[in-house]
């Protein structure tokens, strides 16, 4: 039968014959989805047309109108019907008799109604009043009766709407914000409200009344295929349970995948979560950009001139190369060139990250469709801008959420595709396994200072899980996918195998503590020799913690936490030994001897800044990790104040330290005094770098005294304060005093910022102590520092001196 023979039946057999063109529409497998909806919506346009009909005969000035989900022609098989009897006021009481004449039918029937008799303009003061009359009018259809009338009214609540969109639209995103407190994030139930949960219909709804606000539109792409998978499932829904019901509840997802022919219950979750994380992001840059429009209305530039201070619309302030903040968004600089930088998607979205503001839609959006895949393994800045946006705490779930929409995560980490939108049948998990896994990495990023390699904490917690997409063990998969990766993103073997055994073993703690007896040997003893060395085990320890917190509350408790450390405790003290001899110095190349002679002779400081190279075409790179930025080499006579002088120097030039070391180097015979060398990788934030000759410089002023380092640090980011995103966990400063015969070793675990060696430096000098030799790191946003001191005479600092320093340090870098 078709369509329109179905509409003839209802015509010609009133409400029973509707009922029965509507079961047999029901119940037809050749039409489904949008097709089946729309028939639905006709076939009920025809009955009520019939209705309306035979108890409007003689009445004028009155029209039957669709409202909301009826009115835009989306009747699932159990919709209620969203009916508005519209009339001019004249005959009260026809038109009382008319709609006697249409509600008791429907009910009759069984259908769920919602009805009104108004005039236009008491339709239109209503809307004013009810923010939800006012957005199911927006959806107005005429169905039957005086289409002038419904046609003014839908011109008239337009035009209201558009006028007091200012108003209407913080209201109406309160509301959404309210019901997803309510109701949650539909991308990560297991058993969605599929209208009501953040990302589903409400707020797909909602995109479109702020589109017809004139005043901004939503992500267009994808969006009505979302929309349509939504609704789809929700119609199958409505046909497994024959009830009016918006939940997805367990015990009727196989019967709802079965209808809509997939293959199990968590293709069906899978499927939804995807649409729904579709229509969350849409509804985020929707929301951001009512919000932008919003404020330049209600601040103009005369008046925002007036009060002074304010930063003009349309400024862009730099946050790294290729990369500015506009209008309260990350967006490319105009110079920057995706198709030909692509570790730009990866800085874009650090910077943004570490800023706390979000990537705008179209940045990621022209990433996505210019910039060339990374080579393998990646460059150097790739991996450690990578660590930046992982070890940036709650802004990085935004950033990251913003690139998968777009594609880019699964084109930077092709195996994340498995475990995208993957359910997890686990009343312990609150999140999809994606998200578990940024989530545990934003756990990490708070234990950054408990351990001395931050990225492999980092990269190890981004992909703990990551064999869930696999069958088997997830963690043997793990083990093995995460080796690919590690390898990959350019760490070294060392590095990667220790990711491995932390992706392979990251339940061996919780497990063991809280399964097995630790007061026997043999339980301790396995533990250690699965994690083989100190560093792992400190790194594990985190990432234990990390895992159970980004699980859910159940996961994790002060019980459960002392149990683990009990145990880490013992595996420690299994793996501890004698302290290590003291290395060896390294024998000084020809170019530090050089500048080391150059330096003794001329009694000031000489400098060398060597840009490294890429290999010639055809030619295998070297087995050592890709430097980070360029070479720069210093030889300074020995004398106080050289680190926070070099440091401070640097940083005025905005110049990024990501590896420094710092050593006395004694001369050959016949050459009097000593030279300290310093051995630097550096990088540009932004821009080129400065010249070597302005560099050396600065260098003789800031040693002399004549170069106000500090001052013109402070004015700089006066000028220029820049932005803190991210509240990064507290520095701690530690002491060590096994690690050396020689010095005593301060270790400053820290955020990385523009100045921060400098103020490490003068704490330092100011402490009246030797810095003998330093060894800096920057392992994405984190500085992981060791300071070789001494006291004035050059012997070790006492214990207590030793903490009053490190003390001191720590409460100048957090003051």
């Amino acid at each position: 039968m078709t369509g329109t023979d179905v509409q003839k039946e209802a015509e010609d057999s009133g409400p029973s014959g509707y009922a029965a063109a509507r079961l047999r529409l029901l119940t037809e497998e050749t039409r489904s989805g949008p097709p089946r909806r729309s028939a639905l919506a006709d076939l009920t346009d025809e009955w009520l047309t019939g209705l309306f009909a035979a108890g409007a005969e003689g009445l004028r000035g009155a029209s039957l109108v669709a409202v909301g989900g009826y009115g835009r022609g989306e009747l699932s098989p159990r919709s209620d019907l969203d009916l508005l009897l519209l009339h001019d006021g004249g005959d009260t009481k026809a038109v009382a008799a008319l709609a006697d004449r249409l509600w008791y039918p429907v009910w009759d029937l069984g259908l769920d109604l919602d009805h009104s008799v108004r005039t236009p303009a008491e339709a239109r003061k209503t809307a004013g009043e009810d923010l939800k009359v006012q957005l199911g009018l927006l959806d107005a259809r005429h169905v039957a009766g005086d289409l002038g009338l419904t046609a003014s009214l839908r011109t008239a609540v337009l035009a209201d709407w558009r006028n007091q969109a200012p108003k209407r639209l913080p209201e109406l995103q309160e509301l959404c914000a309210e019901r997803a407190e309510r109701q949650g994030e539909l991308q990560y139930l297991l058993e969605p409200d599929l209208k009501e949960a953040r990302g589903g219909l409400r707020d797909a709804t909602a995109l479109r009344a702020v589109a017809a606000s004139w005043l901004a539109d939503a992500p267009r792409e994808g969006l009505a295929d979302a929309r349509r998978r939504l609704l789809d499932v929700r119609d199958a829904l409505h046909l497994a349970t024959g009830r009016a019901t918006d939940r997805l509840a367990l015990q009727e997802q196989d019967q709802v995948a079965a209808e809509l022919g997939l293959l199990d219950a968590d293709t069906l979750l899978r499927q939804v979560y995807e649409a729904a994380r579709l229509v969350s992001y849409a509804s985020d840059v929707t929301w951001r950009e009512v919000g932008r429009v919003l404020r330049s209305r209600a601040v103009r530039p005369r008046l925002r001139a007036m009060l002074g201070g304010a930063k003009p619309v349309g400024e862009r302030s730099p946050l790294a190369e290729g990369v500015v903040e506009q209008d309260g968004e990350v967006v490319l600089a105009r110079a920057a060139r995706p198709e030909r930088d692509p570790v730009l998607p990866l800085r874009a979205a650090a910077a943004a990250a570490q800023a706390g503001l979000p990537l705008s839609l179209h940045a990621v959006r022209r990433l996505a469709a210019t910039v060339r895949p990374l080579p393998t393994p990646w460059p150097a800045e790739a991996r450690e801008q990578l660590v930046t946006l992982l070890g940036s705490g709650r802004p990085t779930i935004e950033v990251w959420e913003a690139l998968e929409v777009e594609g880019l995560i699964t084109q930077l980490l092709p195996d994340w595709e498995r475990v995208r939108c993957r359910p997890q049948r686990n009343a312990v998990h609150l999140w999809t396994v994606d998200r578990h896994l940024i989530e545990t990495a934003v756990r990490a990023s708070e234990f950054t200072r408990r351990v001395s390699r931050p990225d492999l904490l980092l990269v190890a917690a981004l992909l703990h899980d990551i064999g869930k997409g696999w069958p088997g063990d997830h963690s043997v998969a793990g083990e093995i996918i995460a080796k690919d990766v590690a390898a990959r993103i350019g760490f070294d073997r060392h590095d990667v195998t220790v990711v491995a055994i932390l992706v392979r073993h990251h339940l061996l703690l919780i497990d063991t503590a809280t399964r097995r007896d630790l007061e026997d040997p043999a339980t301790v003893r396995s533990v250690a020799e699965a994690v083989g060395s100190q560093g792992t085990l400190e790194l594990l320890h985190a990432l234990t913690e990390a895992d159970a917190l980004a699980t859910g509350p159940a996961a994790w408790s002060s019980w459960r936490g002392s149990l683990v450390a009990d145990l880490v405790k013992r595996v420690s003290a299994v793996l501890a030994g004698d302290a290590p001899d003291e290395p060896e110095e390294a024998a000084p190349t020809a170019e530090q001897e050089r500048l080391a002679l150059e330096a003794a002779a001329t009694g000031s400081p000489v400098l060398s800044l060597r840009a490294q190279t890429e290999p010639p075409a055809g030619q295998e790179p070297s087995g050592d990790p890709e430097p980070l930025g360029v070479e720069l080499l210093i030889a300074v006579p020995d004398q106080p104040g050289v680190l926070p002088a070099v440091a401070g120097v640097l940083a005025m030039h905005r110049l990024t330290v990501r590896t420094a070391e710092l050593r006395s180097l004694y001369l050959p015979d016949g050459v009097d005094g000593s030279v300290l060398l310093l051995d630097w990788r550096v990088a540009a934030e932004y821009g080129s770098l400065p010249q070597a000759a302005r560099l050396r410089s600065d260098l003789v002023r800031a040693l002399d005294g004549s170069l106000d380092i500090a001052g013109r640090l402070a004015e700089r980011d006066a000028a220029y304060p820049r932005r803190r995103g991210v509240v990064a966990p507290a520095a701690r400063v530690s002491v060590h005093p096994a690690a050396s015969r020689l010095a005593t070793v301060i270790e400053v675990r820290s955020q990385d910022a523009p100045g921060l060696l400098f103020r490490i430096g003068r704490a330092l000098e100011d402490a009246s102590v030797q810095v003998r030799s330093a060894h800096v790191s920057t392992l994405g946003a984190n500085a992981v520092d060791a300071f070789y001191v001494t006291g004035p005479e050059g012997a070790p600092l006492p214990g207590d001196e030793a903490a009053s320093v490190a003390r001191k340090l720590e409460e100048t870098l957090r003051g």
